[in-house]
């Protein structure tokens, strides 16, 4: 999301009327900025941002809602520029892997198999037992690709995912595709759009 797909909107549609429910009223500041995250984390960090306490077996169950109104509202929409880049990026040789805080089997459904196969790692939030902003997501990636941090690049644009690629030791470049530069300081490089990434990927990479 975000970074391929541009769902976000759909995502955070689905929060607001479910945290509705139990009266609490989520901006779409607090759904985008923690973008990437384990969905159980999500709940449980903007209640507690609330000041709101809430066990763990409603956060699932507020969380089993949203995942079943967001299957019936999303569209496929993908950013202006991700599925040539991936496509492009596949043909020239680069190794590619997909790191994602989205369930698998969504993975499955929102990526069409033409874009999806051109990833040889996906590794999805049922792949880990920290999420993003933890190292833990990237270190597996890099861990299936047989790769050192020092030879790949991550491309984000969530302030958790630049900070989980951070923490592991990853040169990290972000897209402006959900939030504005300033939430995205932590990154190496931040890109308005891909075809301002495209002018100089093949740059950063040998910066790498």
């Amino acid at each position: 999301d975000g970074v391929i797909t541009d769902t976000m909107r759909y995502h955070y549609f689905a929060w607001k009327r479910v945290f509705k429910t139990v009266d609490v009223c989520v901006t779409r500041l607090d759904v985008y900025k923690r973008e990437g995250q384990r969905g159980i984390t999500s709940i449980l960090g903007m209640c507690h941002d609330k000041g709101i306490v809430i066990s763990r077996a409603k956060a699932q169950d507020l969380l089993n809602q949203k995942e079943a109104l967001f299957k019936k509202i999303f569209k496929k929409r993908f950013i202006a520029g991700s599925r040539r880049f991936v496509q492009n990026m596949s043909r020239k040789g680069f190794r590619l892997a997909l790191v994602t805080g989205t369930s698998f089997h969504e993975v499955q459904r929102i990526l069409p198999q033409n874009l999806r196969t051109r990833f040889e790692v996906v590794v999805t939030g049922c792949d880990v037992r920290r999420g993003k902003p933890s190292p833990d997501p990237f270190q597996k990636a890099l861990k299936s690709l047989k790769m050192k941090a020092r030879d790949a690049i991550v491309i984000e644009n969530a302030p958790l995912g630049v900070l989980s690629a951070k923490r592991a030791h990853l040169r990290c470049l972000a897209l402006e595709t959900s939030l504005p530069r300033s939430y995205l300081k932590k990154a190496d490089k931040v890109f308005s759009s891909y075809q301002e990434l495209n002018q100089s990927i093949f740059f950063e990479m040998e910066l790498s």
